[in-house]
């Protein structure tokens, strides 16, 4: 199968595609926050460094990997090297965990659309409808049935005429939305007749760094949430960007590719901290920036684009149609590495093993979906912590096994393989890679220790404070 691969009709359709994968809830809910936790710009010049470094070096790996193999992240490593198949198995294993409950959310997501488009605004302000929501039996269900079908359907129509032709209309109109509702949140106001606080302020709050208060420890908290964030954020270890890099043209750059992605899933993280911040910081106060995860999502925001008054249902509107967008974009990409796998394991047509994933994927989502009320437990997890079969399902996918493929595949290519295997694949059309040396070390040595220091810490083993 990997010589009858379809492939994108060129960089543009790749990257875009890739930006769409990178480009997701993680930058929507977890970069504002880490932002806002981590001091603002302290947090952004830690972020942009260990983007140039620790993130592009991940990034050009799998692109390289999945090219030079021309397979699925399933075969793909035992292709490399066959005693390391097992890591096949492990980065297949991550989209297909985290496609059921990334759907749940997506159907959260569009749900809350839906509920800005209707006009009913009031409606939305809240926990108790976020809360009523989740815990309702049907309409979670009924939301996600219809995510994953949507995303199906992208997959279902192939490379060039699904996702690559949707990635091509929705990724412009993601980033109009997003450069548009953020130069709006720039001019938003909050005067109550004590307490005046605008989105320059905002800004201030988002981008001053504060070292006044500087430690290692503290330092050390900043790195940990910073590499962790940009682990998630550029879509590495789930299988995604070797699905991808399989279906990409032998006579593209690869390094230049990945630093446009880079770039692009960086400014719309950038600007989702500006749409975040800004207008929680002016209309909720530093209080409100604490929030995280849903709970900024569908809590807060809605809180306060309520308080923005009639702007706030266009605004609120657009803003949840940006969100959507961004989810839809990476789902599709979560699949797609699932679906690549599985057409090669098998043999299936890409139709078949789309209908049978879709299939897998409602049901196991519909279980996510009663964990909040007819199947709901709590489970202990790391840091004193408690959590629902969501929050399983997310810890073992990123907080296990992802951490696993990342440190995996830096010993693979670091060790075993030998670098060089991904420096000719960057280089084999006489492209220019002034930095082989600083890719070597950050293979073999940097990256591994960080990963290692990461993945203890988000088991608990260590602790950054």
């Amino acid at each position: 199968m990997g010589k009858n691969r379809n492939s994108f009709s060129g960089t543009l359709g790749f990257v875009l595609a890739s930006a769409g994968s990178a480009i997701g809830l993680g930058n929507i809910w977890r970069f504002p926050y880490f932002a806002a936790k981590n001091g603002g710009g302290l947090f952004l010049v830690t972020y942009l460094c260990l983007l140039v470094t620790f993130g592009i070096t991940l990034l050009v790996t799998e692109i390289a990997i999945g090219r030079k193999t021309k397979h699925s992240p399933l075969r793909a490593y035992g292709t490399i090297h066959p005693k390391w198949r097992w890591l096949g198995i492990f980065s297949t294993l991550v989209p297909f965990l985290i496609l059921p409950y990334y759907c749940v959310i997506g159907g959260w997501v569009l749900k809350y659309f839906v509920v800005f488009l209707s006009g009913d605004l009031d409606l939305a302000v809240g926990s108790g409808f976020f809360g009523a929501h989740i815990q309702s039996v049907a309409e979670p269900l009924v939301f996600m049935a219809i995510y994953v079908f949507l995303t199906a359907f992208v997959i279902y129509r192939g490379i060039n005429q699904g996702i690559e032709k949707l990635s091509r209309i929705l990724m412009p109109i993601l980033l109009l939305l997003v450069i548009g509702i953020a130069c709006f949140c720039l001019t938003i106001r909050f005067d109550d007749g004590s307490v005046v606080r605008t989105g320059l302020d905002g800004l201030k709050v988002y981008l001053i760094p504060e070292f006044g208060d500087i430690t290692l420890a503290r330092m050390m908290s900043v790195v940990l949430d910073a590499m962790g964030q940009l682990f998630f954020s550029i879509s590495v270890a789930m299988g995604i960007m070797i699905a991808y890099g399989s279906y990409f043209d032998d006579k593209g750059d690869i390094f230049k590719s990945a630093a446009q992605i880079e770039f692009f899933d960086t400014f719309v993280a950038f600007l989702a901290g500006v749409m975040i911040i800004l207008p929680v910081y002016v209309f909720l106060g530093k209080d409100g920036m604490s929030a995280s995860g849903p709970s900024l999502l569908f809590i807060s925001m809605p809180t306060v684009f309520h308080s923005m008054g009639i702007a706030g249902h266009v605004v609120g509107t657009a803003f949840f149609l940006m969100v959507f967008f961004a989810a839809l974009t990476s789902s599709i990409s979560i699949m797609e590495a699932v679906i690549s796998s599985l057409m090669e394991a098998f043999s299936w047509t890409r139709e078949k093993a789309t209908v049978i994933e879709g299939v897998v994927a409602i049901g196991i989502g519909a279980v996510v979906c009663l964990g909040y009320n007819a199947l709901y437990f709590e489970a202990p997890m790391p840091h004193g912590a408690t959590g629902q079969i969501l929050d399983i399902f997310d810890f073992l996918s990123n907080n296990i096994f992802m951490p696993i493929v990342a440190i995996g595949t830096c010993l693979l290519i670091g060790w075993a393989a030998k670098p060089e295997i991904v420096v000719d694949e960057m280089t084999k059309n006489g492209e220019p890679f002034q930095y082989k040396w600083f890719y070597s070390i950050m293979i073999r040595f940097v990256v591994p220790v960080l990963l290692t220091v990461l993945f203890m810490q988000s088991l608990g083993l260590i602790s950054a404070s």
